[in-house]
């Protein structure tokens, strides 16, 4: 061995890959868990940031479970797709909830929506390959996005424009190397929602152009006022062999701990998604699917009693943080996110500290007046909070009482 060949060590080597060390950690979560935490400590902490109802599994969809559990034939390995039972019931259910037909076949199973992203991306993006995105955006798509070596693409909307991104916008955005446009309505985080015109206008666009869309409609029965969801494939039918739909029962069910959600969308695509879960995670754990066939075969009663509490809650949450000075709450129309900007209170002093980023503000709420939120920087620019609503009415008025005492102080 010559002086210039040393042997490679792992101490010379990075111990984790470039690939997922950039991945960042998902900021609702770390601001969800770090209240928990505080919150065991005996703190009284009260978290604005999980992003799940606070309400209980329906009972008939438990029932459901313990008897799937009862059944030796949920012991086993099932197809990697997905149960043919709970196939067919998502395509009965968006038939019945988004007036057009799929196929069972175009149904994959995921585990949990996140997972169905992450597949989305991965079977039709490659490396040098642009997806336009929509911010403020939920904090996992930008990191789906970049794993697959293509590049996300902000296209930013701010309070003046209720957070809704147009076609001007979307076009100045596009260029050669733009393969798919995400969109999210009902949206995380702002609780912004697009009109029947809107969602027609951006889907004709995407279609002119030869452009995927991701439509993330996982929010789709949590709408409010004059708001409706409405599916783009459904206002722009030829959009179907260029669509990706995802969806799941964690909101609308109050299931998020079941880990179901699916991907919909062109044969070739999802027997591409397919392959890869099955090396990926095979089946979702069949006694959650048996669960989801009962959530999706029922009626919406559950999910409209749901529905009603979260309105009385959001009208509750915007009305206190527009007596803030320097705050600014446009209504969310839809899911269970108020998302305030914050740009009027930054460079102003709040004992004794001088915010100039969200992030900075999030931190001295969590500080001074121990109550959690989610900065801004985590779905996109500075300036701006995210605060669910999905928590019970006592615990919201108090949070936000305390953020008002905290941030009336600023100076």
């Amino acid at each position: 061995m010559t002086e210039h060949s040393a042997p490679t060590t792992t101490s010379t080597r990075a111990r984790v890959s470039a690939r997922v060390a950039a991945i960042a950690e998902s900021a609702t979560l770390a601001v969800d868990a770090k209240a928990k935490a505080l919150k065991a400590a005996g703190r009284p902490v009260i978290g604005f940031g999980a992003g799940e109802p606070d309400f209980p599994t329906p009972d008939y969809v438990v029932e459901a479970a313990v008897r799937a559990a009862q059944d030796p034939v949920n012991h086993r390995y099932s197809p990697a797709a997905g149960l043919p039972v709970l196939r067919e019931a998502i395509a009965a259910k968006t038939l019945r909830d988004s007036g057009y037909e799929v196929r069972p076949a175009d149904v994959l199973v995921t585990n949990g929506g996140k997972q169905a992203v992450f597949q989305a991306f991965a079977a039709i993006l490659d490396p040098g390959d642009e997806v336009l995105l929509p911010a403020p955006y939920w904090t996992t798509y930008p990191e789906a996005i970049r794993l697959t070596g293509a590049a996300p693409v902000e296209v930013f909307a701010g309070v003046d424009q209720g957070y809704l991104v147009t076609v001007e916008q979307l076009e100045a955005a596009r260029t050669p190397r733009t393969k798919a446009l995400l969109f999210n309505s009902p949206s995380n985080p702002t609780g912004a929602v697009y009109s029947p015109e809107q969602t027609e206008e951006i889907g004709r666009w995407a279609l002119e152009h030869g452009i995927w869309v991701i439509t993330d409609e996982i929010y789709e029965h949590l709408t409010y006022d004059d708001a409706v969801f409405t599916p783009v494939v459904r206002v722009v039918p030829e959009l179907a062999d260029t669509t990706i739909v995802l969806n799941g029962v964690a909101k609308t069910y109050a299931m998020t701990g079941w880990r179901v959600g699916w991907m919909i969308g062109p044969s070739d695509v999802i027997k591409a998604a397919t392959n890869l879960q099955s090396h990926l995670s095979s089946n979702v754990a069949n006694v959650s699917q048996r669960a989801a066939v009962a959530a999706l075969t029922g009626d919406l009663s559950a999910v409209e009693t749901m529905r009603a509490a979260f309105d009385r809650r959001r009208r509750t949450m915007v009305g206190m943080l527009e007596e803030i000075d320097g705050v600014r709450c446009p209504a969310p129309q839809g899911a269970f996110y108020a998302y305030p900007s914050v740009e009027g209170l930054l460079g102003r002093t709040i004992r004794g500290v001088t915010p100039t980023t969200s992030a900075e503000l999030a931190a001295l709420v969590l500080d001074e007046v121990e109550v959690a939120v989610v900065p801004g920087e985590a779905f996109g620019p500075s300036g701006y909070l995210r605060l669910s609503y999905a928590l019970g009415d006592d615990d919201l008025v108090e949070g936000v009482s305390r953020i008002q005492t905290l941030l009336g102080e600023a100076v």
